[in-house]
């Protein structure tokens, strides 16, 4: 339970400021499309339900139940899937990824049961199993500690930007494509949104680089500065918390437990907008499928300047933990003050934005926390399984959800429950994270 305290490797070094600058213009870009390709492929499913329920019949408990077996096929994958990364490399980890999940995705538009949806949104969670944990893995080899918030939070913000765009591209589609050629709104969405994942995955594996000593772009002194800065951060990791075997040490890391409970409470919130914010415009008298794309991308604006300057923040002030817990807990009031505005469209755009900002944005900060906290040996397997556990909130939230709305009309009970599991998640990484909250404060800060 430790926590490593790094030294610097030529602090303030000029070299390794420039270096950090063409790495994230070099392969920050590039996953971030990725993410949002990854992230639109993922919750979709959100604006389908506007047409696709109605169509084929579903309620909202199989729309629920649907929505959250994703995460089942996620979870089983996940952990195999970036222990195989580390030892193949990220470019063949992100093809094979990227591939599958872009076919299974645009095959959704061929479901016309119940069980032909829980079939394909299980084998969509399966491919995509290992994506975002192995992106985490993989900038862990390129970007050290003092920089890895606001590198993280530059990535992750792909979520808000797909929250932004995908709401008026999906309600766009809806609108005008809806009978198209003999298809529906839902199921075009579905093919065009799908497939670009196939193409942007070989440009990746053609694109990037495994790791820094294999990049030509950077210069022998840039790959030894960086090099450097690395490898001392991981030696004495290796030091203090010893460099049994990944999968061994990983499971029997408390600390990983922790992170996951605590990633699990975040993602709680976060899904109830991620799947229910198309249908709660649309329930506040909005109709027309673009005008609720557009307003759905109000919130994720608002949380995409949030996530930015608080991953800024969080490097500028060496500083996670508050980070993580005081925007997370900001965002579930926020949850538990929504459903006292359903009489007003304003006021309940002015609360999704809110909970929004808070929980999307404590998620890059908290990234950091959780890789400070692994071991080179551990990090692998502790990342995949960190996001595999946490991410059955994407199961348990929407499920819940569903089955709130089906039994009283109102999400409202579902709402209180959910931002409760979000302040108890801010609460453990405060208690369960005490004493290494100082070691963590004496990461060393290079030139910003």
């Amino acid at each position: 339970m430790s926590h490593p305290t790094f030294p610097a490797t030529g602090p303030g070094d000029p070299t390794l400021a420039a270096t950090m600058r063409k790495i994230i213009w070099r392969i920050v870009p590039i996953l971030f499309v990725c993410y949002i390709l990854n992230f639109l492929d993922r919750i979709n499913v959100g604006f389908a339900q506007l047409q696709m329920k109605e169509h084929l019949g579903f309620a909202d408990t199989v729309y629920g139940l649907g929505a959250g077996l994703f995460f089942i096929g996620y979870f089983f994958f996940e952990v195999p899937s970036n222990i195989l990364l580390e030892k193949i490399g990220a470019r063949k980890t992100i093809l094979r990824i990227m591939a599958l999940w872009g076919l299974t995705s645009a095959a959704t538009m061929f479901v016309q049961t119940p069980t032909h949806f829980y079939i394909v949104r299980f084998l969509l969670g399966l491919f995509e199993a290992g994506f975002f944990p192995g992106i985490i893995l993989y900038l862990t080899f390129w970007v050290p500690m003092a920089y890895r918030a606001r590198v993280t939070a530059l990535f992750m913000s792909a979520l808000v930007v797909t929250g932004m765009i995908a709401g008026p591209v999906s309600g766009l589609i809806l609108q005008h494509l809806d009978g198209f050629a003999g298809l529906r709104g839902w199921q075009w969405m579905f093919v065009i949104e799908g497939l670009p994942s196939c193409l942007l995955g070989v440009l990746v594996y053609l694109y990037l680089d495994d790791k820094p000593q294999d990049a030509r772009w950077l210069s022998a002194q840039e790959k030894q500065v960086l090099v450097q800065a690395l490898e001392a951060e991981r030696s004495v990791a290796a030091r203090a918390q010893g460099d049994a075997p990944s999968l061994r040490s990983a499971f029997a890391q408390p600390l990983v437990y922790l992170f996951a409970f605590v990633y699990f409470a975040i993602l709680a919130g976060g899904y109830i907008i991620a799947f229910w914010l198309p249908m709660t415009i649309r329930e506040l008298g909005v109709s027309n499928f673009l005008h609720i794309g557009l307003y759905s991308a109000i919130p994720y604006t608002v949380a995409g300047v949030a996530m930015i300057a608080l991953g800024k923040s969080s490097d500028h002030f060496n500083e996670r933990h508050l980070h993580v817990a005081v925007p997370a807990c900001l965002g579930a009031l926020a949850l538990v003050l929504l459903p006292q505005t359903t009489h007003s469209l304003g006021w309940s755009l002015a609360l999704l934005g809110v909970a929004t900002a808070g929980l999307y944005a404590s998620l890059s900060p908290f990234w950091t926390v959780a890789t400070l906290s692994l071991s080179r040996a551990e990090a692998a397997a502790g990342i995949a399984m960190i996001a595999s556990l946490g991410n059955l909130a994407g199961f348990v939230s929407p499920f819940i959800i569903g089955h709130v709305r089906a039994a009283t009309g109102s999400m409202a009970n579902g709402l209180y429950l959910m931002a409760a599991i979000v302040v108890l998640g801010g609460v453990a990484l405060m208690l369960g994270t005490r004493k290494t909250r100082r070691a963590a404060s004496a990461a060393p800060r290079y030139a910003q």
